[in-house]
C-alpha cells in the first residue's frame, strides 16, 4: 500500500500529461491563425478559446478587470501533488468555469518570479480567485473542485449581477426582433 502511495503522485502526473499537450496544442493552433503584424493579448486569447490555460509569466491580472475572474494556480513546481490534483480537477469542468468568465492562470516558478506571484506572495501551494473588479476574494491553500468554485462564484455579488442583466438582455431581445 505504501509503495502505490509513493506513486501517486507519479500517477497523477501522468495522467495530467494528456490535458496539458492538449492545452499547448489549442495555445499552438490559436497562434497559427494569428496575423504576423497583430499580436494578440492574453485577453483576446482567452475570449477566443475560454478554455485555455495561461502561464503567468508577461501576464498583468489588470488585463482582466471589468473581463474576466482569473484563477490562479502556484505551486513551486510542476510536480507538486495539489497542483497536480487541482489541474486535473480545474480541467475536467473547465467549460464551467469559462460560462462564469474564469481564467485559469497557473504560475510554478518561484525562482523566477510573476508579477501576480510577487502581488500575491504565496507559500508553496495556492489557489486564488480574482473578481472581475480586481480584488482578491478567495485564497485557498489545499486543491478546491470546480463545482466548490462555482457554487462560490455563484454566491457573489458580481456573478448575481451578470446573472440578473442576462435574464433582462434575453427577455429584451424579443420584443427588439419584432
Amino acid at each position: 500500500m505504501r509503495s502505490v502511495l509513493k506513486l501517486l503522485p507519479t500517477i497523477v502526473f501522468i495522467g495530467l500529461l494528456p490535458c496539458l499537450a492538449a492545452a499547448q496544442t489549442v495555445a499552438s493552433s490559436a497562434d497559427a491563425v494569428i496575423d504576423p503584424g497583430e499580436a494578440l493579448t492574453a485577453l483576446d486569447r482567452w475570449r477566443a478559446d475560454r478554455t485555455q490555460i495561461f502561464a503567468a509569466e508577461d501576464l498583468d491580472l489588470n488585463q482582466f478587470v471589468w473581463q474576466a475572474r482569473p484563477l490562479v494556480v502556484f505551486a513551486d513546481s510542476r510536480e507538486d501533488t495539489n497542483f497536480s490534483r487541482e489541474m486535473i480537477l480545474l480541467t475536467r469542468r473547465i467549460a464551467d468555469l469559462a460560462e462564469r468568465d474564469v481564467i485559469v492562470i497557473t504560475d510554478t516558478d518561484p525562482a523566477n518570479p510573476s508579477a501576480i506571484r510577487t502581488m500575491m506572495r504565496p507559500r508553496g501551494f495556492m489557489l486564488a480567485l480574482v473578481d472581475k473588479d480586481g480584488r482578491v476574494v478567495l485564497r485557498k491553500p489545499s486543491p478546491w473542485d470546480v463545482r466548490e468554485l462555482t457554487r462560490w462564484i455563484d454566491k457573489s455579488t458580481s456573478r448575481q449581477e451578470e446573472v440578473r442583466e442576462r435574464r433582462e438582455t434575453e427577455t429584451l431581445l424579443p420584443e427588439v426582433a419584432q
